[in-house]
Parts: C-alpha cells; sequence; structure tokens
C-alpha cells in the first residue's frame, strides 16, 4: 500500500479528512478562486490566447495535481513566466487568434507533461540542479521586466509589443501619437488601485479595526473588484465605440476534452520550448512548495512533484488549455488562507468551472488595459534587484551568468536567455574547477591536523611533499594535477616522496586515474614515492577495481598525520 501511495499522494491525506480540514480548505478556495480569476484572463492574453483558455487551464490541472502532487498548499495553475514562454515557443509556429496557436499550445502542455512524468518516473529531478540560483533569479527579474513592458501597449491604447525589450521599445515608439486617453487613463487608474491595495489597504483597513485575517482578503481580492468597476464603467458609457479594446465574447461552457491536432514537423519544432518551460516551471514550483512545507513541518517529495506537475500540463493539454505550474503569489495566499491539503485546489477548480459557467457573459465589457495592469502589477513583484547586487558582491562567475541570462532574455528573447545562462554557468564551473584550490599542507604544531603551510605557520619536512586538492578529480582538472606536482618536483630535488591528500576528492573519473598513473610513473622514474592519504571509501571502492593501486610504488594511508609520521623525515619549522 505505501508503495502505491507513493505515486497516489491524496491516498495519505484522504484518509485522516475531516470537518475541520474541509471548512479550511473551502475557505482558502473562495479566497484562490477569486484570484484565480483575474489572473487567469490575464495570463491566457500574456500567452496571445482567448480569455477562457486561462479558465480551462485553471480547472482540470488542479484536480490532476491533487491527485499526484505532493506538496499541500502547492497552487497550481496558469503563472507570468510560464505564460511568456509559450508565447514565445507558438508565435513562432502559428499565428495569434488562429485555432493552431491554440492546438500548438495544447500540444505544449501535452509534451511539457510528457517530459515531467517520465522525468519523475525516472527520478530525474536532479537535472533541475543544472538551473543555478542566481541563473534562475536573473531570468525571472528579465522575464518580470519583458513583461510588464510588454503590456504597456494595452495601458497606452495602442498596438505594438514584440518578443524582445528593443523591438517592444521600438514599437511603443512608433505609436505614441495614437494613444488613446480613456484607456490611458482606466490602465494607470487600475494600476495605481492596485499598487495601493497591495502596499496600503491592508494596513488602513486595520485601522478601521477590520479584522487582520478579513482585511487580508479584501486587499488580495483588489483585483476582482477593478474588474468589476471597469467592466461596469465599459458598460455603462459605451466605452467600446470610443477605442477602448475590450476583452470580447468569452464562451460561456467547460472546456472541450480532446487530443489536439499535430504534425511530426510541429512536435519536433516545440520539443525543446517545452523541454526549458518543464525545466523552468518545475524549479519554481518545487522552490515554492519546499518553502512552505517547511513552515508547517512536512516535506515535498521532487521526483513524484515531476509527475504531479506533468498529470496537471497533461490534463491542461487535454481540456483545451496551456502549460501550468506552482504559481508564488497564488501559493502563498492559499497557504496563509489556511489551505490544509490539496483538495483546495479541487474545490477551487470547482469555483473556475463556475465562473467559466455563469460568469463569462459579464466579462465581454472588461478593458484589455484593466488586464495589463493586473499583469504589470503581478510580475513587477518577481523583479528582484536586490539579489543582482547581491550576488555581484559575492561572486562575480554567478554574477556574469546572472547578468548574461538578464540581457539574453531582454536583448534575444525567453529561450534564448535560459539556454545562456545555463551554457555559460556550466562553462563557468567547467573553468572554475579545472584549476581547482591545490595547498602545501604541514603539521599544525603540537597536533595531527595539517594545514595549509600559506595560511598557518606549521612544520614541514624538506623531503616530503604533501599536497591537498580540494575538488574531485575529472577531465577538466586532471592534467591541472599533473603539472603541478611535476612543477613542484621539479624545484625540490631533495623530494623523496609525495603524498596526496585525497581529503576533499569525492569522485575520479577514468581521465583522473590515468592522470594518477602517470604521475606514479614520473614519480618513480624520479627516484620519488607516489603516496594517497585519507581517500574516502567510495572513491577507494572504485580504486580497488583498478590496477592504479598494483602499480603504486608509494602507499595509502588513512590519515595525513600516519603518512607523515611512516615517512619520516626531517621536520623544520616554517
Amino acid at each position: 500500500m505505501s508503495r502505491f501511495s507513493r505515486y497516489f499522494p491524496f491516498l495519505q491525506w484522504a484518509r485522516a479528512y475531516d470537518g475541520t480540514t474541509l471548512s479550511s480548505d473551502l475557505l482558502a478556495a473562495v479566497i484562490v478562486t477569486i484570484m484565480l480569476i483575474p489572473q487567469s484572463l490575464a495570463y491566457a492574453m500574456l500567452a496571445g490566447l482567448p480569455a477562457e483558455v486561462g479558465l480551462y487551464a485553471s480547472i482540470l490541472p488542479l484536480v490532476a495535481y491533487a491527485v499526484f502532487g505532493t506538496s499541500r498548499t502547492l497552487a497550481v495553475g496558469p503563472v507570468a513566466v510560464v505564460s511568456l514562454m509559450t508565447a514565445s515557443a507558438i508565435g513562432q509556429v502559428a499565428a495569434e487568434g488562429t485555432i493552431g496557436y491554440l492546438a500548438a499550445a495544447m500540444l505544449l502542455a501535452l509534451l511539457s507533461g510528457g517530459m515531467l512524468a517520465v522525468m519523475g518516473i525516472f527520478r530525474l529531478g536532479f537535472l533541475a540542479n543544472f538551473l543555478s540560483h542566481p541563473v534562475i533569479s536573473g531570468f525571472i527579474t528579465a522575464a518580470g521586466l519583458l513583461i510588464a513592458a510588454g503590456q504597456l501597449h494595452h495601458i497606452l491604447g495602442v498596438a505594438g509589443g514584440g518578443e524582445t525589450l528593443p523591438r517592444i521599445v521600438a514599437s511603443l515608439s512608433g505609436h505614441l501619437a495614437s494613444i488613446n486617453p480613456i484607456t490611458l487613463v482606466i490602465g494607470v487608474g487600475v494600476l495605481a488601485f492596485l499598487v495601493f491595495a497591495r502596499k496600503r489597504l491592508k494596513s488602513l483597513l486595520a485601522t478601521l479595526r477590520i479584522p487582520a485575517r478579513l482585511a487580508d482578503s479584501i486587499a488580495r481580492a483588489a483585483p476582482i473588484l477593478a474588474v468589476a468597476i471597469t467592466v461596469a464603467l465599459a458598460a455603462g458609457l459605451d466605452l467600446g465605440a470610443q477605442g477602448v479594446a475590450l476583452v470580447g465574447a468569452i464562451p460561456q461552457g467547460l472546456p472541450a476534452f480532446g487530443v489536439p491536432s499535430f504534425s511530426s514537423d510541429l512536435v519536433t519544432t516545440l520539443l525543446v520550448p517545452a523541454f526549458l518551460i518543464s525545466v523552468v516551471g518545475f524549479v519554481e514550483s518545487v522552490s515554492v512548495g519546499q518553502t512552505l512545507a517547511a513552515k508547517r513541518r512536512q516535506r515535498i517529495d521532487p521526483d513524484q512533484e515531476l509527475i504531479g506537475l506533468g498529470a496537471a500540463n497533461i490534463a491542461a493539454g487535454l481540456s483545451s488549455g496551456y502549460p501550468v505550474t506552482g504559481g508564488f503569489a497564488r501559493s502563498v495566499v492559499n497557504f496563509d488562507a489556511g489551505a490544509q491539503t490539496p483538495a483546495a485546489g479541487v474545490f477551487t477548480a470547482i469555483g473556475i468551472a463556475l465562473a467559466a459557467l455563469f460568469l463569462t457573459p459579464f466579462l465581454a465589457n472588461l478593458p484589455q488595459a484593466t488586464l495589463a495592469a493586473t499583469i504589470i502589477v503581478a510580475v513587477l513583484s518577481l523583479v528582484d534587484f536586490g539579489a543582482v547586487r547581491k550576488v555581484f558582491a559575492y561572486s562575480r562567475s554567478d554574477f556574469a551568468a546572472m547578468a548574461a541570462t538578464i540581457v539574453v532574455t531582454l536583448g534575444w528573447g525567453v529561450e534564448l536567455g535560459i539556454v545562456a545562462g545555463v551554457v555559460l554557468s556550466l562553462l563557468l564551473h567547467l573553468y572554475r574547477t579545472s584549476k581547482p584550490h591545490v595547498a602545501i599542507v604541514g603539521q599544525v604544531p603540537g597536533t595531527e591536523h595539517y594545514r595549509n603551510v600559506e595560511r598557518h605557520s606549521v612544520l614541514t619536512s624538506p623531503d616530503i611533499l604533501s599536497i591537498r586538492v580540494d575538488e574531485s578529480l575529472y577531465f577538466a582538472n586532471s592534467r591541472f594535477l599533473e603539472d603541478t606536482i611535476a612543477a613542484h618536483a621539479a624545484e625540490r630535488p631533495e623530494l623523496r616522496h609525495v603524498i596526496l591528500m585525497c581529503s576533499a576528492v569525492n569522485a575520479i573519473d577514468a581521465s583522473a586515474l590515468e592522470s594518477l598513473e602517470e604521475i606514479n610513473r614520473r614519480l618513480t622514474d624520479a627516484g620519488i614515492t607516489f603516496n594517497l592519504s585519507e581517500v574516502k571509501g567510495p572513491v577507494m571502492d572504485r580504486l580497488k577495481t583498478t590496477d592504479l593501486l598494483k602499480s603504486l610504488n608509494g602507499r595509502i594511508f588513512l590519515s595525513q598525520h600516519e603518512a607523515a609520521s611512516a615517512l619520516g623525515g626531517s621536520i623544520g619549522q616554517k
């Protein structure tokens, strides 16, 4: 039963479900539903899709995640960054507004879901580790800026757009003369109201002696209020006839189910974008899930999360949706509202389904500027220049990867941006580890400890070279170790013994093994013994399967002190 529960985590919490938990989940679902309705519409617009697709992507995927996901409070659905990546990917294969565009979005969700599920089944969650935190942070910051800039033409009421910042700026510059003043007033007004609601409304309500939890709920419902007011204004004043762009008629009803039509060429084109969306969505989702789980001393299973997110995306692809993942702001609201289990997501899905059935006729007069303002306020919270300064102060190499991600994302698009960050991070890792820190060590007087001769006052022997390499040995740094030991041997004619201290060596690959054999041969020819100390168990297990230990002209010692004591030599103060 435990193995079955591993793949169907809902069996673990469903057994203890009671009335108290039900009431908590229902309350959280009401709050998240109110928040999710305008977000779903806005993010669908960001992806270049009809507004109702955002609602569709917030129904069945939530149910699928509740069955297969392990986080008790993660709220799955459309998010800004994935919506931007979706628009970038399918914009290359179909024209916005066509049936083919929606079919490509559904196929992208199916491909992403399939990849995530397969990665989860084979426990490949570690692949996300190739996205370093500075790269992810830089990408999200750049994506937030790109999304906000891309919504400005809706605020201004002009034509425009583009996938990169230069194109967006150029497009806006060419249309400034045709700004619609009514649209501008609506856009700026909603922006100001949402910013006020986010920063000041809760404290203002608190001064009116409104309970903190109710005040928080009212503040979070501000987008719904903005939607209601602007819909009423647009309908009452017939703003559509005055050039204000409206959402237009939204089909009433639940999504159609089925597999979208596709070709092998379309699948091939979307494979790489689907993989990037999968990895970015997974990293964002797991980061949020782990943070919230830790607050309640719970845990999530990253590999099962892959399956849960994969099921959610497959469900999205089969129900006229597009790629989804766990959203940060939405999940925090779900957590703060008291959600206890993923059943809150199921109740949220029911709420969204009811909205799709009964509320869509009232949204036809919704100004697009309102949705644009909702997006801008939401994504600007993702922009974190403080993280950029922090990384710059701590690590120039990590900052280089972060800066490259930001620049390429803004200048050349989201896909190239994330690829550039990953590639540069790997190259910088290879460069750093190709020249690992190597220390000549000596004995700390009166102890059995050995430390760097350049940092401590230690005892050394002229006929013993004790050298510590602070990195695993592999193809990129094996030649560096050869050259370092050869240089020291050439400089010290009195040298009789070399001890390679392996306390920081966690692995030795085939290239490094050949280098150790070559070092042993060279030192043997020079009449110098080659010894190893403090070799870790797993590394020793691998070495025992090779010929190195048979040909080694020295010995292997349990500790550096044992090696230095056994080999003797005249000790002097450095």
